[in-house]
């Protein structure tokens, strides 16, 4: 009976140990996706994004997230669900089966959805269900401080935003105010508010509003609304450009004293945008947009920017930024350009 009962034990204590063994090595795997390096080395684990020619990798036995040069990748496969989008302006959802011959398979549960390279995977994020998974955000901070004139500068540049699979929103805001012995208070405040709405091959559909409060051409508050379409002719791993026009309403209150304190006009617009981030840890952006009156004749604006963000470990940045804007028939000023360069540290989410 002794040595049933040992028997009995000894076999539940194998089946235990086994069953440990086994629950033990299924979480220590349990994130199954795997990347092929052209070094030779195998990563697996959790691939959580792909964006700006930059994977972010996730593993059990690193505190910290690897980053990875989208370029090092030779062969991936992943069981985790993504938001997948193509240099052709393309947008699916599934997972990532590289092949024999060098393609990859965006495949769904039942069926293979495209086949494609992975030098033409321009974006990719886990499909997270969530609110808070599909959310961006920035901050950046500046402060200058001369003492023989007691100048005292402050910056504020700030982005938000959310994306899914067929559309994106995101707001800006982007804040300086100089004070100074014995100078009025100069200040330059814009923010806007950006909505996209994705369609096949790499076309979209726009709608945006902005606001400017600028001292220095007597802007107490530019309300510019717009509504249009643009394409991008160029999106890769290493850049994109694209175009945008449209129409815009622009109602203007001016701080001036002179009875003609506000106005209003019908325009059309015309922009572009490109960005490069395939240059180490540097981030170039920069638009421009023209802005021709439909109401008030011979008169045309335009706003441009770039921002160079240098990246720092733990999700630090520096960020360098000029923006400019030229009206060549100003209201109650005879500034008709006016531009702020600054300089910033940052995080990002």
């Amino acid at each position: 009976m002794k040595c049933k009962f040992k028997t009995f034990a000894y076999s539940l204590f194998s089946i235990v140990v086994v069953s440990a063994v086994f629950f033990n090595c299924d979480l220590t795997y349990s994130q199954t996706d795997s990347l092929h390096l052209k070094t030779g080395d195998i990563l697996v684990g959790e691939l959580m994004e792909m964006k700006q020619n930059v994977a972010t990798f996730k593993t059990d036995y690193s505190d910290s997230d690897f980053k990875i040069k989208w370029k090092e990748l030779v062969q991936l496969k992943t069981k985790t669900g993504y938001l997948i989008t193509l240099s052709s302006g393309e947008h699916f959802s599934g997972q990532l089966m590289s092949t024999l011959d060098g393609e990859v398979a965006i495949v769904s549960q039942t069926d293979t959805l495209a086949t494609t390279t992975l030098k033409d995977i321009v974006f990719l994020k886990q499909i997270d269900y969530s609110f808070w998974g599909n959310l961006e955000a920035s901050l950046s901070l500046g402060y200058n401080f001369a003492k023989a004139n007691n100048l005292s500068q402050y910056s504020v540049r700030s982005n938000l935003g959310y994306r899914t699979k067929g559309w994106s929103a995101s707001t800006s805001y982007n804040h300086i105010v100089s004070t100074q012995s014995d100078v009025f208070t100069t200040q330059r405040l814009d923010a806007n508010l950006v909505y996209k709405h994705y369609f096949k091959r790499k076309w979209f559909g726009l709608g945006e509003v902005n606001w400017l409060s600028n001292t220095a051409q007597n802007i107490d508050l530019r309300t510019l609304s717009k509504l249009g379409f643009g394409r991008y002719l160029i999106r890769t791993n290493s850049l994109y450009w694209g175009l945008q026009t449209g129409v815009s309403f622009n109602q203007e209150n001016f701080s001036s004293e002179s009875l003609s304190n506000s106005r209003s006009s019908s325009e059309a617009f015309l922009g572009t945008e490109a960005n490069l981030y395939d240059i180490g840890d540097l981030n170039l952006l920069s638009r421009v947009v023209v802005y021709p009156s439909f109401t008030e004749s011979g008169r045309w604006r335009t706003d441009f920017s770039v921002d160079i963000k240098y990246d720092l470990p733990l999700d630090f940045f520096i960020n360098l930024g000029l923006s400019l804007n030229y009206d060549n028939q100003p209201a109650n000023t005879p500034n008709k350009t006016d531009y702020i360069f600054q300089t910033t540290l940052g995080w990002s989410l």
